[in-house]
């Protein structure tokens, strides 16, 4: 944002100066307090099923946000993304509304000079390329966990972040869910004692899938873009996403060279408890150790895994496929938290425990989009800045390159290297296929 607009969002006001330093699709008054002058002009990179829901209906209830632009290589998402948001918009106001443009580049839309913040759901392998980019040219960036595919690529994102100094979220609703909140502010005040151990884990990703055959790419595809820094190979749907189909599954969040799996899937989610739980957000363990099995044929990600962490202070952390839940274990007593609403603890007291004054507190959380909303209104960082994000997803990471070497690590979380093992490190970065982007 330009400092007159930024300073304009700050302050709410309606000052004629504020009023011309912003780009506003249509007059202010049929709008009222919710003119688009006020709001935080966003764009949409990606349109699938996240996107569709809950991602844009989230946007679009916002007050403080205004969707401008949409961006998919799928020329009939993209149409119906354009749709979901225009015809929102006419509904809510009863005119025809057609101001969300449509594009197939997202670097068209980091040229836009109007949109201020961008929201990144991609696939996974496109995570990274595109939030350097949007941070290049200035945007705000809400991006879908998990951010990487590769811990090199995250560090370079962060790298990037802290370069261009814009306010980043991930895109990750577990830390504003009361029972999680309520569990991590327990046990961040010691009323479980001394924390010794934490397990956690994510649902499995279901069955298999043979090796498909080629198929001829979809005509609204545009299918060498899609693969971006990924490598080339022949098309088939279940590489991608379904044809025409917005709320499947995609198949390629079991390919490996799109995705890590359910490990950083939900691992993205749990781990970030955690992480958040032991008060351990800008660091990592320092001993992984794990075993696990991977599917075979066109999805190929980790299908069952057990992996264990233990950090410089002793915590020990163990991780794999169960029902999804994270179990805090001290000295004095346990606390569970199962997504999406259960919280337990080995008594009762403990839950209802009140925190006094001094005690970290976590109330009145704002839900992910608005977080990111109000951090960009108010200039201060969000509750999960990305990176956060990084070092939650490199403990997934770290377990992956520990099943596939076989390898017990020991990581060094200050410079974020492994330290005597030169296979295990070589897995630290992806190469990518430099046509769209590179490092």
């Amino acid at each position: 944002m330009s400092s007159n607009r930024r300073d304009f969002i700050k302050s709410a006001t309606l000052g004629t100066a504020g009023i011309f330093a912003v780009p506003t699709i249509l007059p202010s008054y049929l709008f009222g307090r919710s003119s688009p002058a006020n709001r935080i002009n966003v764009a949409m990179i990606g349109i699938g099923r996240q996107t569709v829901s809950p991602n844009i209906p989230q946007f679009l209830k916002s007050e403080n946000a205004q969707i401008v632009a949409v961006c998919d290589v799928d020329k009939w998402r993209l149409a119906n993304g354009q749709k979901q948001v225009n015809d929102f918009y006419s509904q809510q106001k009863g005119f025809s509304y057609k101001g969300c443009d449509a594009l197939d580049d997202f670097r068209e839309i980091l040229l836009r000079k109007d949109i201020d913040a961008v929201m990144i759901a991609t696939p996974d392998h496109w995570h990274v390329p595109m939030a350097i980019e949007a941070a290049r040219a200035g945007k705000h960036i809400s991006l879908e966990k998990p951010i990487s595919t590769c811990i090199e690529h995250g560090r370079q994102l962060v790298k990037a972040i802290k370069k261009y100094g814009i306010i980043t979220r991930n895109d990750s609703e577990f830390r504003t869910l009361p029972e999680f909140a309520r569990g991590v502010e327990l046990v961040r005040n010691g009323r479980i004692g001394k924390l010794q151990r934490i397990f956690v884990a994510v649902p499995s990703d279901g069955p298999p899938l043979p090796v498909q055959q080629t198929m001829p790419v979809p005509p609204e595809l545009n299918y060498d873009f899609w693969l971006g820094p990924a490598w080339e190979v022949p098309y088939t749907e279940k590489r991608v996403h379904d044809i025409k189909i917005k709320t499947n599954r995609p198949g390629w969040m079991r390919v490996d060279s799109y995705c890590n799996g359910m490990i950083s899937n939900w691992g993205a989610h749990l781990m970030g408890i955690v992480q958040w739980g032991n008060n351990t957000e800008y660091s990592g363990p320092v001993k992984i150790e794990g075993t696990g099995e991977f599917d075979r044929g066109l999805w190929n990600t980790l299908n069952k895994f057990d992996i264990k962490y233990q950090y410089a202070g002793g915590v020990e952390v163990i991780f794999k496929i169960e029902r999804p839940y994270v179990r805090f274990e001290g000295s004095s007593g346990w606390i569970e938290i199962e997504y999406p609403d259960k919280l337990s603890a080995s008594s009762q007291s403990m839950l209802d425990s009140p925190i006094g004054p001094g005690e970290v507190a976590f109330k009145n959380l704002l839900s992910d989009k608005e977080d990111f909303l109000n951090a960009i209104k108010n200039g201060k960082q969000t509750v999960e800045p990305l990176e956060t994000a990084h070092r939650t997803i490199s403990m997934c990471q770290l377990g992956l390159i520990a099943i596939k070497t076989g390898s017990a690590l020991s990581w060094n979380p200050e410079t974020e290297e492994i330290l005597n093992d030169n296979a295990a490190s070589a897995l630290l970065n992806i190469p990518i296929r430099e046509k769209y982007f590179k490092f």
